[in-house]
């Protein structure tokens, strides 16, 4: 089984593209659940995040102030690091975890919808596969101002305080152009999944696995019928 890190843009339409995916039946997990997931109470991370910034940050729930926090980290170069080394591991083995059980289920990949794939590069070396949900600037800008009632200097604002959608087309291996008809851009979606649904890919890592677990069976065998004594 292979990963393929699938990111857009604001109003590119990727939570579209994505239901599309889950339609065909693939597995998709949202890298940004997982991330709200770990820091909830109770979690590792949750603890360490208070201890780093201090009781500031909760709600009076327990939960973490996202905005707080945000705010906190905002152009501070050395706290928003220090909140990845807390918050990436655990978002890793979350996800490699949900991977697994994907794997299990005799799926051929699965797609990690990762807003910031591009931008923080943490994931990148896992994907076999980028797939970036491109829209032209103008397509973007008009569809933004429809869909959050934005003025056009509101929604500009937005657009730029993402990496553009034309430097993330240049990074990925895959883009489905969605500045167009919805029907083109789902058959792009619809032709995507077939080329990654027969590609092989797959076959490395479930061959290795299988002869990892084979190797395990047979040295189990061999103990417990030549070294281990009779009843």
């Amino acid at each position: 089984m292979f990963l393929v890190g699938l990111t857009g843009g604001i109003a590119s339409g990727k939570s579209s593209v994505i239901q599309v995916f889950q339609q065909l039946g693939c597995a998709v997990i949202d890298v940004d659940i997982i991330a709200r997931h770990i820091v909830q109470p109770g979690y590792p991370a949750h603890r360490r995040i208070v201890e780093a910034f201090g009781t500031e940050v909760l709600l009076e729930n327990g939960d973490i102030d996202r905005k707080v926090l945000g705010d906190l980290i905002f152009n501070q170069p050395d706290r928003r690091h220090l909140l990845n080394s807390i918050t990436h591991p655990e978002i890793c083995k979350e996800m490699m975890k949900e991977t697994f059980k994907y794997f299990l289920r005799g799926y051929r990949y699965v797609i990690l919808d990762i807003p910031l794939l591009f931008e923080t590069k943490k994931l990148l070396k896992y994907m076999k596969h980028t797939v970036v949900v491109y829209c032209d600037r103008d397509t973007q800008l008009a569809r933004l101002m429809r869909r959050n009632n934005l003025s056009r200097e509101d929604a500009e604002a937005r657009i730029k305080a993402q990496l553009p959608l034309k430097d993330k087309a240049r990074m990925a291996r895959h883009v489905l152009d969605n500045s167009g008809e919805w029907s083109v851009t789902k058959r792009q979606v619809v032709l995507l999944h077939t080329e990654l649904e027969h590609s092989l890919e797959y076959l490395p890592l479930r061959l290795g696995v299988l002869t990892g677990l084979a190797g395990i069976v047979g040295l189990l065998y061999f103990l417990t019928h030549y070294l281990l004594p009779s009843p």
